[in-house]
């Protein structure tokens, strides 16, 4: 069973910055994705991209504050956040497939097969 393992994660004040990782392993995964759940809520989408090529998606909530990112070299997914508000409170998932979505499809869970287990971001002072 492949295993995707977050890390990163941690207590930041608001304003304040964080980094989430997510090695792809030398998987061959096509497309990688950040989704996040708060408590009390349902798994939404944070943000994509394909392996290869140049494509990007992020959620609205998110656009201009998050960036998502890959290194080719250390075989890494990444999620840079900024700016970060209480609402940014959640556990946060890496998630991906094996298949190159296209931008439309970025935001559906469904169309991921690997999950990981999760890393907590609590935003507060």
């Amino acid at each position: 069973q492949v295993q995707l393992v977050e890390s990163g994660g941690g207590l930041v004040q608001p304003g304040g910055s964080l980094r989430l990782s997510c090695p792809r392993s030398g998987r061959t995964f096509g497309t990688m994705a950040w989704f996040r759940q708060a408590p009390g809520k349902q798994r939404e989408y944070v943000a994509a991209l394909r392996w290869s090529g140049t494509t990007t998606g992020h959620a609205d909530s998110v656009r201009g504050r998050f960036t998502i990112s890959r290194d080719r070299a250390k075989d890494t997914l990444y999620l840079d956040m900024n700016r970060m508000t209480h609402e940014d409170t959640a556990t946060y998932y890496c998630a991906a497939t094996l298949r190159n979505l296209i931008l439309s499809s970025f935001a559906t869970s469904t169309n991921y097969d690997y999950w990981g287990q999760g890393t907590q971001v609590t935003v507060s002072s």
